[in-house]
């Protein structure tokens, strides 16, 4: 494979999920002998990080009509200056900026990835600008294609995930006071209402009524959904039973003291979190909605459930919480499966783009 340069661009200044990504992408290509520089702007937390890992960064800002124009004159001279093999764009509003400058610049390759699960708005940025098109998972994939996107120009790259080191002893259930024949059902995400915080708990409040070992620990922050999380375990009287530990940086030493991940979901694209969790040896639960069902194996590593049913959420943490060998069996398969086959790797991700890029590439004559 010829070496390529690639250059990334995204308009959002927040650091989440679409951001880590791109920092995670860049990081492995580079890793393969690629060079990858950015477009961000200036208050771009995208953009710090970037330069702190020694990637060139351009930055110019993209809001507002005016600024519009200023982009596309801007990007342009960069991916001339450049002389880029690609361009990847990742927001809207990025790519009706960056995008509109590749086409004038002549950049052989504009692709643009779809990060998000909801319904496509504006379709132009889809099939008018770039000349392919990324996805997080199949089942975003599907969608693109079913909004008028030709199948052959779309391809689905799974976000990576980067394995910690193993962990030893878990701080969890002394920081928390539980015992070690406690059984925790843990969940990792941010406080948001369509990650379904709530349909866990009410899961999991009949089960607690009969079991006094059990317990639920939320690793997350949010406002307002924590606070109204907070304030619903109170109203069912589960604050000794359920613990809310808000933000943590620590979350594969969390993972580690829990016996079952699990995450109710009501929209999501991918949901690497279940990844992360198989990891650590943990069996998940998860909802059949977006890309979920593509991030573990369904009665093999977790189990998977309709989304807003509560009996069959209860029946799925049923199974997990009064069967230990089952547990086992489970975590382990997961653990293999990431560990050993490595399909959510940042290799494997490099690997499929860098396939992709130049198979494009070649298709386009470039």
């Amino acid at each position: 494979m010829r070496k390529l340069r690639i250059v990334h661009s995204e308009a959002a200044t927040s650091f989440g999920g679409q951001e880590g990504r791109i920092f995670k992408e860049m990081t492995a290509m580079r890793a393969r002998g690629h060079h990858l520089e950015a477009i961000c702007q200036p208050q771009a937390l995208l953009a710090e990080r970037l330069a702190e890992a020694g990637f060139t960064v351009h930055t110019l800002e993209m809001d507002g009509a005016v600024n519009y124009v200023k982009g596309i004159a801007a990007i342009r001279g960069i991916l001339r200056e450049g002389r880029f093999d690609v361009l990847n764009t990742h927001s809207r509003r990025d790519t009706v900026i960056a995008a509109v400058a590749g086409r004038l610049a002549g950049t052989p390759l504009i692709v643009r990835t779809r990060h998000l699960s909801n319904k496509v708005g504006s379709l132009w940025s889809y099939t008018r600008l770039p000349h392919r098109v990324t996805t997080v998972s199949d089942h975003v994939r599907e969608h693109i294609i079913s909004r008028g996107v030709a199948a052959n120009k779309v391809a689905t790259v799974y976000s990576p995930i980067v394995l910690p080191p193993p962990v030893e002893h878990s701080t969890l259930r002394s920081e928390l006071g539980l015992a070690d024949d406690d059984v925790v059902v843990g969940c990792v995400a941010v406080m948001r209402a369509t990650k379904g915080h709530k349909d866990l708990i009410d899961a999991m409040a009949p089960l607690m009524a009969s079991r006094p070992k059990l317990h639920m620990v939320f690793v997350g922050g949010g406002s307002p959904v924590f606070e109204e999380t907070q304030a619903y375990v109170a109203q069912r009287g589960l604050q000794d039973r359920i613990h809310l530990m808000g933000m943590r940086r620590d979350v594969p030493n969390l993972l580690a003291g829990f016996d079952i991940f699990a995450l109710a979901t009501q929209q999501e694209a991918s949901g690497t979190v279940y990844v992360e969790a198989q990891a650590s040896g943990l069996p998940v639960v998860g909802t059949d909605v977006g890309g979920v069902s593509e991030m573990f194996r369904d009665g093999t590593t977790g189990i998977l459930v309709p989304p807003k049913d509560s009996r069959a959420l209860t029946d799925a943490l049923q199974r997990l919480i009064d069967d230990p060998v089952l547990r086992q069996r489970m975590g382990e398969a997961g653990r293999k499966m990431v560990w050993e086959e490595g399909v959510f790797s940042p290799v494997r991700l490099a690997e499929t783009t860098e396939a992709i890029y130049n198979r494009w590439l070649t298709e386009r004559g470039r």
